[in-house]
């Protein structure tokens, strides 16, 4: 069994993919990958989508590099128990039979990540803008809540 970090940096909020398979040397899924020629490159968009997740005093701010993605390919949600959704479809190149390929290295296909949000987000006031193919999502925060002052009582006796 192995958990698949999306990240090489530990973070307690994002959400692990456990994925039973990965090391092992499973015949069906060379087959599966013969038989879907897509199925290899769809995996890979999904794991290539590099999300930046920072925070400021203010908010968690996320961004995302999807060139060649438009904003209506894009969605944004965010479900029940504070998880952040960001998901998508890069739209793969028509193929002419004239064409003849000398490097594919771009990815298309489907991505979807995940992002557990702190208790201190706000959920209800998360805003996504696209720009130059930088989608950017922001997450308000509560303010932090102040300490209650503590008072000494003096002790008679």
């Amino acid at each position: 069994m192995s958990i698949v970090r999306r990240s090489n940096i530990f973070d307690p909020f994002s959400l692990d993919v456990w994925d039973p398979f990965q090391g092992f040397p499973f015949e069906a899924f060379r087959s599966l990958a013969e038989a879907r020629p897509g199925f290899v490159s769809e995996t890979s968009a999904f794991a290539n989508t590099r999300i930046d997740w920072k925070e400021t005093p203010e908010a968690h701010v996320f961004r995302a590099d999807l060139p060649g993605v438009k904003r209506e390919e894009v969605k944004v949600e965010v479900e029940e128990g504070r998880v952040l959704q960001i998901s998508g479809e890069r739209s793969k190149e028509k193929e002419e039979k004239s064409d003849k390929w000398h490097s594919v290295e771009r990815s298309s296909g489907k991505f979807l990540r995940r992002f557990r949000l702190p208790e201190n987000a706000k959920v209800d006031q998360v805003k996504a803008s696209m720009e130059n193919g930088v989608l950017t999502v922001t997450v308000p925060k509560e303010e932090a809540k102040k300490k209650p002052e503590m008072k000494s009582i003096e002790i008679s006796g």
